[in-house]
């Protein structure tokens, strides 16, 4: 499928032709509450967590990615929320995910207001998710190390 149609069907058509880092910076400053500043911390971690991880503006949402989809980030009225595409397949020792827990392919991190941001872990887990898709993009394996 051309680029230009895939990008139709995931972003927005009013978004269509802007940078997704612009996008996300949009909806930071949009959520002028604890809810944008929890996004943008969320936001330097997974950033910080792997050279290669590249923004994405897709349903829209903000969607990190390296090889793949990472994580997305959604925004609600009680919870910012990470949804890690291949989180079923991740290692999570922290015990981070605390929603989707039931199904077979994603896991996801919802952070209520005033929730503490376990920023390693978190790292680690977007590290982990980053060496999943690379090795899935390799042909190897298809389990996180």
């Amino acid at each position: 499928m051309p680029a230009a149609k895939r990008s139709a069907k995931t972003t927005p058509e009013a978004d269509v032709g802007k940078s997704p880092s612009s996008l996300i910076d949009q909806r930071i400053a949009e959520l002028s509450d604890w809810r944008g500043e929890l996004l943008a911390k969320l936001r330097t971690s997974i950033r910080g967590a792997d050279p290669n991880v590249t923004e994405e503006w897709k349903w829209n949402n903000p969607v990190w990615s390296c090889s793949g989809i990472i994580c997305t980030g959604e925004t609600y009225k009680k919870a910012v929320k990470l949804t890690f595409a291949k989180g079923a397949s991740l290692p999570d020792p922290s015990k981070l995910f605390n929603s989707s827990l039931d199904g077979n392919v994603r896991r996801a991190i919802d952070f209520p207001q005033g929730a503490v941001v376990n920023t390693g872990a978190l790292m680690a887990l977007v590290r982990a998710a980053a060496a999943l898709n690379k090795a899935s993009a390799s042909g190897l394996p298809k389990h996180a190390a």
